[in-house]
């Protein structure tokens, strides 16, 4: 017969296991990101699908991104930067990195 001191230990290893089995995202700002207006992009590493729908690549690294907005697109040549805030929230910045931030989030499902 298990004690219930092993029952005890088990049920908090798989616990713990459960909270570790998060999504790949969790801690990185690569995914699918949704803006109060509707917008839409993509980031997967340095790859980027803008708003517009351009396919480009842009500056990455795990927690931040930045891009210069392509000539078919609103305010074309302007720096747009991201930095992740927590895994569902990402600030976006146009123009310099201390602009006005527009809170962006994870897109619960893409049509």
């Amino acid at each position: 017969m298990i004690s219930n001191r092993v029952v005890l230990r088990l049920a908090a290893a798989a616990f713990g296991l459960g909270l570790a089995a998060g999504p790949a995202f969790a801690d990185a700002i690569d995914g699918d990101w949704c803006s109060p207006d509707g917008k839409h992009l993509t980031i997967k590493g340095p790859s980027l699908k803008t708003p517009g729908g351009a396919q480009m690549t842009g500056n990455y690294t795990r927690h931040s991104f930045s891009y210069v907005t392509p000539a078919a697109e609103p305010n074309p040549g302007s720096t747009i930067y991201m930095s992740l805030l927590n895994e569902t929230t990402v600030q976006v910045r146009e123009g310099t990195p201390v602009a006005q931030p527009v809170i962006w989030k994870r897109c619960e499902h893409i049509m």
